[in-house]
């Protein structure tokens, strides 16, 4: 789930993290009242979930209250990037010496937390990879021995820090690794951490990706949920239990685990098709819950044929089979189907939906091949 700049702000600082101090504004008139409140230069931030906001004018620098007014009314309302600005953040206005990247991610081909360190602050740390790779220092994380003090030093020296400033840098690193493990974030990034005129370490721009799974863990953190992160199927499917993304394709996807779904997507491309979505049902398929999930993928108009991919392990392969013939009962579907059953009951299963004038296949390969003719017209 991604946040708004402001509140992985409240999150970092919460922590221990230094920031400049800023007011969240809704009108051009709070954001003039926040930057009387502050009393000094401001900087006026548009709030989106996408990067560069700043080449697209949503940040603006304003010297009196009137300015922040006048920023706040251009910003307010902007598109960015498809996105419209709704907030902005009105934060003092800070003299900068240097700008430093620091940020912390899942590794999952190191199979650790791993936090970066860069330079080489300000831009997208895709770009640093992509143009200098050399000027990113990694280090990973021992998962039971957490972040320790060395490694913060490490990465101090290895951007080539003043000694005066590796240990409030190596502090800022422990609180983002201490607020990244507490908020069960997949994400965590300063960008930039600035070296001010006077010396000092502040986060002048806060990003944070938070686990969707473990929300139940954190009270008030689904509150920070922006809805128009979301498309209205996603939200739908959501609200539904089912993971759901749509995608470009033409091809319906209707699968019981992640795994699984990813491994459909893989095999509809081999065989030169191209997925409509990415849709986990879980592991009930029974007939309501699979009544919604058509409903869901039939309100792509992109979606020119459907392939279910089930495989039955706790959830018996006749049960799904029923609950198929009646989910196709309660939602019309006009669309060509194809049934992939294999697992517990799988011949009872392919029986019920053979009674029912679908076929059906075990083989992966066979199902991919079958969709993708039907979608494609090959």
């Amino acid at each position: 789930m991604k946040i708004h700049e402001y509140q992985a702000r409240d999150i970092l600082m919460r922590h221990g993290i230094p920031a400049p101090a800023a007011e969240v504004a809704s009108t051009p008139a709070e954001a003039r009242a926040a930057a009387e409140k502050l009393g000094v230069p401001t900087v006026v931030k548009a709030q989106v979930l996408v990067g560069g906001r700043g080449k697209a004018g949503g940040v603006k620098l304003a010297t009196t209250p009137q300015d922040a007014e006048i920023a706040a009314k251009a910003i307010l309302g902007m598109d960015i990037k498809g996105n419209t600005v709704e907030k902005v953040l009105v934060a003092e206005a800070t003299k900068i010496a240097k700008e430093i990247y620091l940020g912390i991610v899942v590794d999952r081909s190191a199979k650790r937390v791993t936090l970066m360190a860069s330079a080489e602050g300000g831009v997208e740390i895709e770009e640093v990879a992509r143009v200098s790779p050399e000027k990113i220092i990694k280090v990973s994380v021992h998962p039971m021995l957490g972040l320790q003090e060395y490694q913060a030093r490490d990465l101090a020296f290895g951007i080539g820090l003043d000694a005066s400033l590796v240990r409030d840098f190596a502090k800022i690193t422990k609180c983002l690794y201490h607020a990244f493990v507490d908020s069960d974030a997949s994400l965590a990034e300063i960008n930039p951490l600035v070296i001010t005129a006077d010396g000092k370490l502040l986060a002048l721009d806060s990003k944070m990706l938070l686990d969707d799974n473990a929300l139940f863990r954190h009270t008030g953190f689904e509150e920070l949920r922006d809805p128009s992160e979301e498309t209205e199927a996603e939200r739908i499917g959501r609200q539904q239990g089912f993971s759901y993304v749509k995608l470009d394709g033409a091809i319906g996807c209707m699968v019981n685990g992640a795994g699984l779904a990813m491994a459909t997507m893989d095999v509809i491309e081999l065989y030169g098709g191209e997925p409509a979505n990415f849709l986990d049902v879980g592991g009930g398929a029974k007939s309501d819950r699979v009544a919604e999930a058509f409903r869901l993928l039939l309100s792509d108009k992109n979606v020119k044929a459907v392939l279910l991919n089930i495989f039955g392990g706790i959830t018996r392969c006749d049960e799904v089979a029923k609950g198929i013939v009646e989910a196709l009962q309660k939602v019309k579907c006009d669309l060509p189907i194809v049934v992939r059953l294999v697992g517990t009951n799988e011949e009872q299963g392919r029986e019920i939906l053979a009674q029912a004038g679908f076929s059906s296949t075990t083989s992966m390969n066979e199902a991919a091949q079958m969709v993708v003719a039907r979608a494609y017209g090959r």
